[in-house]
């Protein structure tokens, strides 16, 4: 019988009725109006949807005119709740939502799990929210794939961008990175650190990124590290915080949430 990890915060980051999530996701993505860009990878938050699925959106539904070509997904996002070194990996061979069940390539798992800073580590999945938001998305706008879920701990930008680079070189993959920007600061405050942040990270320079700028710097980092080495470009698609959307009319403590591309 297949290890399922089961959703942990369905009915509170997101519907858990399956009728009422599609609905969401459909009036989000629709929203959108969208370039040519087909991106490779990209970069998007991990807050409730009232707070950061516009500018989740943003992002994801530029996917959808490559949603036939795409077969796996590389989702990593950093750990909330338990500090540990390295990156972390999951037991499960289905992760499940209520649109339901993701297979996990277990083969790519089994060649990530020889490197040697990682690790499975299902403890730091139990309560972790960072990779489960973007599920529900990946399974709107892509037709069918699997699934590489990795957390990051402390872990260096090169020990990120070497598991990237393992899959790199096939088109169909997709490497998504989780991760939000300032967080509880006042709005005028956020809007300048946040803005700081997105060009430091469209100008590739991600050593001048801190433990302020984003929660998921560490997985940020390995990714625009591979895009230094193979001279690509970052491009922000959305930059707002929670003080832009529905989710909190209070201005004094934001987050901050942006959403990015490599072509």
């Amino acid at each position: 019988m297949d290890i399922i990890h089961q959703p942990v915060v369905a009915g509170v980051f997101y519907p858990d009725d399956p009728d009422l999530l599609k609905q969401t996701l459909k009036h989000l993505l629709d929203n959108v109006s969208v370039d040519q860009v087909q991106p490779r990878a990209i970069i998007a938050p991990h807050a409730g949807y009232i707070y950061s699925g516009e500018i989740a959106a943003s992002v994801y539904a530029r996917l959808r005119k490559a949603k036939q070509w795409i077969k796996k997904v590389i989702l990593i996002g950093p750990s909330h709740r338990v500090s540990f070194a390295g990156l972390a990996l999951s037991s499960a061979e289905q992760f499940l939502t209520p649109l339901g069940s993701i297979t996990v390539d277990t083969e790519a798992v089994k060649t990530i799990n020889g490197l040697s800073y990682v690790k499975f580590m299902d403890q730091v999945y139990d309560q972790e929210h960072s990779l489960e938001v973007h599920l529900p998305f990946l399974q709107t706008v892509i037709d069918s794939f699997t699934l590489v879920p990795v957390i990051a701990g402390m872990a260096s930008a090169e020990q990120v961008c070497e598991l990237i680079e393992l899959f790199w070189g096939d088109p169909e993959i997709l490497i998504v990175i989780s991760s939000d920007l300032s967080h509880f600061l006042d709005y005028e405050t956020a809007q300048k650190k946040d803005r700081e942040t997105s060009d430091l990270i469209e100008q590739l320079n991600y050593e001048q990124l801190d433990v302020n700028s984003a929660c998921g710097r560490v997985p940020i980092s390995g990714l625009l590290e591979l895009a230094r080495k193979n001279k690509l470009r970052v491009q922000t698609v959305d930059l707002r915080n929670s003080g832009d959307t529905a989710g909190n009319a209070d201005k004094t403590r934001v987050v901050g949430y942006g959403a990015y591309v490599i072509e």
